[in-house]
């Protein structure tokens, strides 16, 4: 084979439409976090400005993506939760010309249609794969390994983050320097090629563009359609990214990684061409008649996906018509003074233990906050440089919080600190899951049967370091004032309705799961917390919150609170429902009964989806806490799963209510929020995280092959915290495992888009929606439905553009 028989066009270079095209195909891909920081993503972030049918039809055009569950999920739906009526209201809502029975067919019809093929797809169609490697498996391997690599040095990723370019040219040398690539394929001379390649990624996509004669109008698709084909790895890089752009600055990975993707085609096209004219003739056939159909590939599969949308629709509907007789049911109007408050997150898992806590005496009141409290921080280990945020991934932290130690106990934590991270972190990377067993030898043999016969609660080296009871929050290096503490600690307060009416006891309940052996157990801590435990947060406001000189200060605000009123940090354990506080010298025996009663009947409730029915308290009390200490235990609590609402409203307008655990609560008083600003704050943060979360439960039920990580047993640790792979190779593995999602017998999240109710005037609705183009966009493009839930019981849902009254 004569490479030289190549016409090379390294002097191509990329017309301003084409740059244009391909900035947007690198905008589509949203972030994933890494593992210590690990938060829920809506994968479809990026793509909210489009209807959700719409990317959805594109999605699977370009790679196969299920965007809607499968035909089989709604056949055992159809007369149970499902009814007919159900199906004719989305019927009539999506103005499709179709009934109940064409609707049945559909879930029977076994319809295949036709989709995008990469070079590298199209050249395995022909390809012994019996006893060959595909080209698909090979490309994935070897850019998602190169990928691991590069990231996990943080000393290259800091270099390009300043400006130094090095992604596309490091995998280019690695690459070129790879002589087993060609002889696990069996194809000699392939090595060769990638030495023609340009050096520079936008050299390379212009030639590899101009040599496969891809069209202007189909540079964003087909860019698009190479992304998701390493989605993985590109939302990581998408990561990468928004961190940069939380900061001020850009980078241009995604645009290098879309390279590394294309210079793959581009090799294959010019070697299938130099190996075979003839075969090269019906590649190039193939490849150009598939270019001329790809609006018509899209279009199909908008007009395959219609009728499953109408299921969607109709189990949406069945929800919401069942959420909203609930909310019709009148509540209790009584008020009596509270002797507790407790202010929890607005996570689902609260909705439970809110209720419980609340049923055993009407002094009890609780209060639903996005559960990083207020805080703008991020937090400070002590004795150690480590600092990470400690608010919702959206925003980027303003206010450093440090504990505030004695030199000598500063030192000790220190010490303990590098100790176990250093463990950790050998533990915890992918090669070395075997390897640091072996080294062990005897010493680690004996520890996994101790943790079997024995367990002990998962070491964190982070939170299970002692702070104290004193803080420090700095800004730009500087203490905040007496002054910024009292404005900070008023905003809190006012937010959430605790400005006047203060109780005895103020508790802050932050929360925190509890598991072993888990890459993904941020994912089951405090989404508003970035991925951590409420508890920093907690301890911080509560700290703040009893000093004498800024509840001094709160007075000019307009806020006293009472000499008797105390302020108590607690975390809710998710895992177990156990509930503790956090510094305070003697508690309360009646609080402390309250909250232990709580947990027990928290525990009673969810013991039949954890699978402990039938158990007494002592027993199942056993059952639950042994689960989190059981480094085997793959399903140690169901996290958010079966999410479904957002109810924004005062407590009393729910607290009659079960939810099952399905909703989150946030309070609102929208006569107290007289220029709406609380209602704007809502609606575009916490309303924003419910949807990322929401919808990446969504997601990884409909597609977990890309959406998701699939089996958690087989997960390796890249990189020490970057993400998983499943088993020792593919691709970056986003989203959630399996089971997370599935019990072995049945799905235990229902696939819904989020219902938002909110009481509030409608018209302070619309004009936020208005004002904000991102809400506007979840709400008229339907990533979201959002009802307006009126004092009279009337509830009503928003469009984007209308009113329309729900029966």
């Amino acid at each position: 084979m004569k490479t030289t028989q190549l016409k090379t066009q390294n002097t191509a270079a990329l017309s301003e439409t084409q740059k244009t095209a391909l900035q947007t195909a690198c905008g589509f891909i949203a972030p994933t976090w890494p593992l210590d920081q690990w938060i829920a993503v809506n994968p479809w972030w990026e793509l909210r400005d489009r209807p959700i049918k719409e990317v959805a039809a594109d999605l699977a055009a370009l790679a196969q993506v299920q965007a809607t569950p499968s035909k089989s999920y709604f056949e055992p739906l159809w007369m149970s939760r499902i009814q007919p009526i159900h199906i004719e209201k989305a019927l009539k809502e999506a103005n499709v010309t179709a009934d109940i029975s064409d609707c049945e067919s559909h879930l029977l019809s076994n319809d295949e249609t036709a989709h995008w093929h990469n070079v590298s797809d199209l050249m395995d169609s022909g390809r012994d794969r019996l006893h060959t490697m595909a080209w698909r498996d090979e490309i994935t391997h070897q850019v998602s390994q190169f990928c691991a690599f590069y990231f996990h040095d943080s000393e290259v990723c800091s270099q390009f983050s300043n400006g130094i370019e090095g992604f596309y040219p490091s995998w280019l040398q690695a690459t070129q320097a790879d002589q087993g690539i060609e002889i696990i394929m069996g194809e000699p001379g392939l090595t060769e090629l990638f030495f023609r390649l340009p050096k520079e990624p936008e050299t390379l996509i212009a030639q590899a563009l101009a040599e496969l004669q891809v069209p202007d109008q189909y540079v964003q698709d087909y860019a698009h359609a190479l992304l998701l084909d390493m989605n993985g790895w590109a939302s990581w890089v998408a990561y990468e990214r928004w961190q940069d752009r939380l900061n001020g600055q850009e980078n241009h990975l995604m645009l290098e990684l879309l390279a590394i993707r294309m210079a793959w085609d581009l090799v294959l096209w010019q070697y299938q061409q130099l190996k075979s004219k003839s075969v090269f003739g019906e590649l190039k056939f193939l490849w150009r008649h598939q270019l001329s159909r790809l609006p018509d590939l899209k279009n199909s599969h908008a007009k395959a996906q219609e009728l499953t949308w109408v299921w969607q629709r109709a189990a949406e509907i069945a929800y919401q018509e069942s959420i909203q007789q609930q909310l019709n049911q009148p509540a209790s109007t009584k008020q009596t003074k509270p002797i507790v408050q407790a202010a929890f997150c607005i996570d689902v898992r609260s909705e439970v233990i809110r209720r419980a806590l609340e049923s055993q005496d009407s002094r009890i009141q609780t209060i639903g906050f996005a559960g990083f409290f207020g805080l703008p921080i991020e937090y400070q280990a002590p004795g150690s440089s480590l600092v990470r945020p400690q608010l919702p991934g959206l925003l980027k932290p303003s206010v450093r919080l440090m504990p505030i130690l004695a030199p000598e106990q500063e030192q000790k934590q220190k010490a303990i600190f590098n100790r176990k991270a250093r463990w950790l972190d050998w533990g915890s990377a992918a090669p070395a899951t075997f390897s640091m067993v072996e080294a062990s030898g005897l010493l680690y043999a004996f520890k996994l049967l101790s943790n079997t016969l024995f367990p002990d609660p998962h070491q964190h080296p982070v939170n299970d370091l002692e702070v104290g009871k004193t803080w420090e929050l700095t800004q730009d290096q500087q203490p905040l004032t007496v002054p910024q503490l009292v404005d900070l600690a008023s905003g809190i307060l006012k937010a959430m309705g605790l400005s006047k009416n203060l109780a005895q006891f103020v508790l802050l309940v932050g929360h925190g799961s509890q598991t072993c052996n888990n890459p993904h157990a941020a994912g089951l801590d405090c989404g508003a917390c970035g991925g951590q435990t409420g508890e920093l947060n907690v301890r911080a406001l509560a700290y703040l919150l009893n000093r004498p000189d800024i509840r001094k200060g709160l007075v000019e605000h307009g806020i006293e609170i009472p000499e008797t009123t105390e302020f108590i940090a607690a975390l809710h354990n998710t895992t177990t429902d156990d509930i503790f506080c956090y510094d305070i010298e003697i508690m309360d025996e009646q609080l402390e009964f309250w909250l232990d009663n709580a947990a027990d009947l928290c525990r009673q409730e969810r013991a039949l989806r954890l699978g402990i029915p039938d158990a007494s308290t002592a027993h199942l009390n056993q059952a639950i806490r042994a689960r989190s200490k059981d480094w085997s235990q793959v399903r140690p609590e169901w996290g958010l799963a079966n999410n479904a609402a957002f109810i924004v409203a005062p407590r009393q307008r729910t607290q009659h209510l079960n939810l099952q655990g399905r909703s989150f609560l946030h309070d609102y008083q929208a006569k107290e929020d007289t220029d709406f600003s609380l209602l704007e704050l809502i609606m575009t943060a916490p309303m924003v995280v419910t949807n990322w979360i929401n919808l990446q439960y969504y997601a990884s039920v409909c597609d977990n092959y890309k959406y998701g990580s699939g089996n958690k047993v087989l997960h390796n640790v890249v990189g020490g915290n970057i993400g998983v792979f499943e088993g020792n190779g593919g691709d970056l593995r986003i989203g959630l495992a399996m089971q997370s999602l599935h019990n072995g017998e049945e799905w235990m999240h229902e696939p819904l888009r989020l219902s938002v109710y909110i009481d509030a005037p409608q018209t302070a609705i619309e004009e936020i929606a208005q004002r904000h183009e991102t809400v506007g966009n979840l709400i008229k493009n339907e990533w979201l439905f959002l009802f307006h839930w009126g004092q009279d019981g009337q509830i009503q849902r928003f469009t984007g553009s209308e009113w329309i009254k729900t029966d």
